[in-house]
């Protein structure tokens, strides 16, 4: 069974900035991903521009260029593959951690192998688990919580449950590739931290008719030719071929609990952390990145977290030294 400082869970830009410390400070590594390399951003949709510029999202040093300030989703991938290759990093892709227990060293199960750590590292994010609606029909293949590219949906009926940065994106596209769209939005307006060069665009297609939004609504059931819209005049039916379902995400909170990590009960489940050192409540789990936030995933992103792998490696060599 191979022996490692520390185990990091988790193979995105923040996963990556960790192995990228902890190969720096001399100490043993490996990085854990149960997807493809930078796992999250490979399923944002293909045409995703971020919020950040890119000299924000630069993680080892390394200066990210891109065509314009903020860079795309496919220069993202490269850049960051180009990272892991450039530093050598020590990373198994595709295994899934299975299990994390503690007696003397952390043991590790994954779905390839067994290892041993002293310390783990969870920056795990928060992209794969949808927050689910809970409602009639949210099982039928014509839902998805996920949105990849507008062709798809050329000519439909789409329904985009949401008001945030990816449901106004997918909204416009699939209106700019000739879907009839409507938007499902809870509050009375389209989200503030929409990117606010995209906002007044949708705001203007909703004024003029071109996209229909309902506010203050929900979507309160799905079946295969139509929707249920509970609205403020009451429940409507309309005519409908897809569901983007685009309600948020949410970290892996069974995953956090299993390895003893505790949790808030006020209902946003921040889990339990040294903001100083990023360690938990269990000695030697450390916590890098969005997960760090519970609920509020939107407190937490690459350009604010990078920190969180100088704070995680420096507490671990003093803890060394110390012992």
């Amino acid at each position: 069974m191979k022996h490692f400082d520390i185990i990091i869970i988790g193979g995105g830009p923040i996963g990556l900035t960790c192995g990228i410390k902890a190969k720096e400070a001399g100490l043993t590594y490996l990085i854990i991903e149960k997807g493809c390399l930078v796992n999250s951003i490979y399923n944002y949709p293909q045409n995703m521009t971020f919020f950040s510029t890119s000299e924000k999202l630069e993680i080892g040093g390394v200066p990210f260029v891109s065509n314009n300030p903020k860079p795309t989703r496919s220069e993202a991938l490269e850049y960051y593959r180009r990272i892991a290759l450039k530093f050598e990093l020590n990373i198994h892709l595709f295994e899934e951690v299975l299990k994390v227990d503690k007696s003397k060293n952390f043991m590790v199960k994954t779905s390839k192998g067994d290892y041993q750590a002293n310390n783990i590292v969870l920056s795990t994010g928060f992209y794969d688990l949808p927050a689910l609606m809970n409602i009639p029909g949210e099982s039928l293949s014509k839902v998805s919580h996920y949105y990849n590219d507008p062709h798809y949906y050329a000519m439909q009926k789409v329904v985009v449950v949401g008001a945030s940065n990816s449901s106004v994106d997918a909204a416009l596209e699939c209106y700019r590739k000739g879907a009839e769209v409507s938007m499902v939005i809870r509050g009375d307006e389209v989200g503030e931290r929409v990117k606010y060069w995209v906002r007044p665009d949708v705001v203007n297609r909703i004024k003029e008719g071109s996209i229909k939004a309902y506010f203050n609504a929900n979507l309160k059931e799905v079946r295969n030719n139509e929707v249920d819209i509970e609205t403020p005049d009451g429940t409507i039916t309309i005519a409908n071929d897809f569901v983007l379902a685009l309600t948020g995400y949410q970290p892996n909170f069974d995953f956090l609990d299993k390895v003893g990590v505790e949790l808030s009960n006020d209902g946003k489940k921040y889990p339990q952390h040294n903001t100083q050192t990023m360690e938990t409540n269990k000695k030697g789990l450390y916590l890098a990145g969005v997960v760090c936030g519970g609920m509020d995933t939107h407190l937490w992103f690459i350009e604010n977290s990078r920190e969180h792998a100088d704070l995680i490696i420096e507490n671990i060599l003093s803890e060394q030294k110390i012992s």
